[in-house]
């Protein structure tokens, strides 16, 4: 299903105690597939209570590369207003840093067997 140039990032932030997704999910969490070779997210889902945030959300996140942690977060300023905006940055901010070990790891490991 996805090519082997991806791999798989998940975010997490914590979100407000009244807020139904910390009531479900105890946090907030972003799924990523990025394209290694390119950077660009090329799916996205989240945890949510709602489906349609998480197609909406999907939508902020597609086309974008996750090193692009301005244009995103103000993507998501400017379009989504539910009650995990922050949240929302917050836990791309964490999958960015992941995405950015897992991209240290992955040089690491083709530079060894070289």
């Amino acid at each position: 299903m996805f090519d082997k140039d991806t791999v798989y990032i998940v975010g997490d932030a914590q979100s407000s105690s009244n807020n139904p997704i910390t009531q479900q999910y105890s946090a907030f969490f972003i799924g990523l597939v990025v394209d290694t070779s390119n950077h660009k997210i090329v799916e996205a889902s989240c945890s949510s209570t709602i489906q349609l945030t998480s197609d909406f959300t999907r939508s902020l996140f597609v086309g974008h590369s996750i090193l692009d942690l301005d244009k995103v977060g103000d993507e998501i300023r400017y379009r989504y207003f539910g009650s995990s905006q922050k949240t929302l940055i917050a836990a791309f901010k964490d999958a960015h840093k992941k995405y950015k070990q897992a991209i240290a790891y992955r040089e690491k490991q083709n530079n060894q067997t070289e």
